[in-house]
């Protein structure tokens, strides 16, 4: 099916039939099957965040007990108002036919037939006596609102910095699946919606239900028949309005996987910001953006007015309820069976029960949308780590004597090799360079040194031992990184080059740096070594950033380095620099190259020629070009480039 091209188009189809819409986004059918696996993954995720929140359930307890004690003053003042009325205000004419308990409680303390003094004194007492009570009230929900506040911000902190720390250890593979745009939406938005669930699923509908509870029995006790007149509506609408509710649920969880895609796809652009104004594609990624962006807000506004018609509904509900009250406590008066004062009691009362019920209604709502996040969250909480230590793990060794590929063999998907039956022996110290068409494996043979993946088959030996059975954290203290395309933070230059080393000292940075030819072109910048270079170091040139990059690799120290040969695209004079710093650094450390200009490795110790994933030649430069096979073709064919193009 062709994805319609407009928002409004595509918000149509959302809303003919939203499940429908959203299996076909994901690439999926709804099922039964799933349907169950869904709720049971919900389920466990629940399990999950109740055993997180335990910890807190000391001070969960404090603020439901806050809670509990402003709805208690709640149930109060009404009563005062009630007697005010009754007692002071109105008639001493003995009690109403219809009085029930509370009333007769009301006129043991405040007897009829008073004088004017004593009816004076009492309405002073009672009308202070609401003020505090209001007051108390107030100073109470604030104080829960305050705490609750903090609780939140505890319980988000601890769930964001679990959660981030987990995400910094997951697999390249889990990482590269969940994009950029979920990382950041599950570290922001995602976890301040789970941590919602503390308010919307927990606090907010059980004090609301404890109000209800409160509020229904003081009704009863006021007046059975005018309580029930008064309830009749409230649980129909209150169903109705869960149900209705129930089609809400599909739309929000549809904005926010959009909303993930957006922030996705506008990482990708900025991020190919060079690629996207290279092909003049500008106007098409605004266009996505907008129309994506379109799409959403469309979405949203149709779950507003779903919304809005409940609103509507209540709206309706809270007037007719008093109407209610007024009409059918009327008759009941005139029938010599109620008094003025219970009916504005009641007036109260039921303003005070319906903000509980639409608050339970609202709860269901926000805990639906904080629930999708919850799920979210914990999935990518209970993903494994990226190759956890064995039971059994060691430590790496100090200095690396042999590196060795026993019948290597790999795959990203099942069925689809792209390293086979790689063999081969590496001596400490040597530099290997590898060589190939692109596609033929070499980055991915650098990914398995540096154990970004394990092999599928086989076996990397470091002195004889599987890297699998040393601690991860151990054997990448050996490594040391320099990538042909250059990373560096949004910092100073200081930071960048001691990023790979703790507790360094302003003199080795320095020294590093001039070990990478970097001392020089630092101390011109604005501020030296506390000169901030922008995201990705984009206020450097190309040279630059490598020579920082290589000075951070220089103050790691490592014992195995792998580099993706850094000159290819550079100038000459960087290029001289650069190689300059090269070999200071490649000396007595074990190096693996992947080289894409071969005149930069004939001094190799070790070349291997890859080519489909599979060894085709080994040996030194002088070796292989006397054979005159695939590694001499290679040779043989970039130098006639480079003469053609006049290099």
């Amino acid at each position: 099916m062709k994805q319609p091209v407009s928002s409004r188009q595509r918000a149509l189809v959302f809303r003919k039939d939203p499940k429908a819409a959203i299996a076909a986004s994901s690439r999926g059918k709804p099922d039964d099957s799933k349907r169950t696996k869904d709720k049971t993954k919900r389920k466990h995720y629940l399990r999950q965040y109740i055993r997180w929140l335990w910890p807190y359930r000391g001070a969960l307890a404090a603020l439901l007990g806050l809670a509990l004690l402003a709805a208690a003053l709640d149930m109060i003042w009404p009563l005062a108002i009630q007697a005010i009325i009754n007692m002071i205000l109105g008639s001493q004419a003995g009690a109403t036919a219809g009085a029930g308990r509370l009333q007769t409680w009301m006129r043991q303390l405040i007897p009829p037939s008073q004088s004017a003094s004593e009816r004076l004194r009492h309405l002073d007492v009672l009308g202070a006596g609401i003020i505090v009570m209001l007051v108390s009230k107030q100073l109470i929900d604030s104080f829960r609102s305050y705490r609750t506040a903090v609780l939140n911000a505890k319980v988000v902190f601890r769930l964001r910095h679990r959660l981030y720390e987990r995400l910094l250890f997951l697999s390249l593979h889990d990482l590269a699946e969940m994009k950029s745009g979920g990382i950041v939406s599950r570290l922001s938005s995602d976890v301040d919606s789970a941590t919602g669930l503390v308010q919307s699923a927990v606090l907010s509908p059980l004090v609301a239900i404890i109000r209800v509870i409160l509020t229904t029995l003081v009704l009863f006790l006021l007046c059975w028949q005018l309580a029930l007149a008064a309830l009749i509506v409230i649980p129909p609408m209150a169903t109705i309005s869960l149900l209705w509710l129930r089609r809400v649920r599909p739309i929000y969880r549809s904005t926010h996987a959009d909303r993930t895609d957006v922030d996705a796809r506008v990482n990708e652009t900025f991020g190919g910001i060079r690629v996207v104004r290279a092909f003049r594609r500008e106007p098409r990624e605004e266009h996505g953006y907008a129309v994506a962006n379109h799409t959403i807000i469309r979405k949203r506004l149709w779950a507003e007015l779903l919304e809005m018609g409940l609103e509507f509904g209540w709206g309706v509900l809270i007037p007719a309820t008093s109407l209610m009250i007024v009409w059918f406590g009327g008759h009941l008066y005139l029938h010599g069976k109620l008094d003025p004062g219970t009916i504005f009691a009641f007036q109260i009362y039921a303003v005070l029960l319906l903000q509980p019920v639409w608050a339970i209604v609202s709860s269901v709502s926000a805990t639906q949308k904080s629930l999708a996040a919850m799920e979210r969250v914990f999935e990518a909480m209970e993903m494994p780590p990226d190759k956890p230590d064995r039971p059994d793990a060691m430590d790496a060794p100090a200095s690396v004597e042999e590196f060795r590929f026993n019948n290597v063999g790999f795959e990203y998907r099942a069925g689809v090799p792209v390293i086979s039956n790689f063999s081969l022996q590496v001596p400490g110290g040597s530099i290997v360079a590898l060589v190939g068409p692109s596609g033929a494996g070499k980055t991915t043979l650098t990914d398995l040194v540096a154990r970004f993946y394990d092999p599928t088959t086989g076996a990397i030996l470091l002195n004889g031992t599987d890297l699998r059975q040393f601690h991860l954290a151990s054997y990448r203290s050996l490594l040391a990184v320099v990538q042909q395309e250059t990373f560096l933070f949004d910092g100073t230059v200081r930071e960048n080059i001691g990023y790979g080393k703790r507790g360094i000292s302003e003199e080795d940075i320095h020294e590093a740096a001039r070990r990478a030819n970097a001392d020089e072109f630092i101390t011109r910048l604005p501020e030296g070594y506390d000169t901030l270079i922008g995201e990705r170091g984009f206020k450097l040139s190309g040279g630059q950033r490598q020579r920082l990059s290589i000075a951070r690799a220089i103050l790691a120290d490592p014992q195995i380095l792998i580099l993706d040969e850094a000159t290819s695209n550079l100038d000459t004079e960087s290029e001289q620099l650069i190689q300059s710093a090269l070999s200071d650094l490649l000396r007595g450390r074990t190096t693996f190259v992947i080289a894409h200009r071969l005149s930069t490795i004939t001094h190799a110790d070790i070349i291997v020629a890859l080519d489909g994933g599979e060894i085709r030649e080994v040996g030194n430069h002088e070796d292989l070009m006397a054979r005159r096979g695939f590694y001499f073709d290679m040779v043989e064919r970039q130098r006639n480039a480079m003469v053609e193009s006049g290099y």
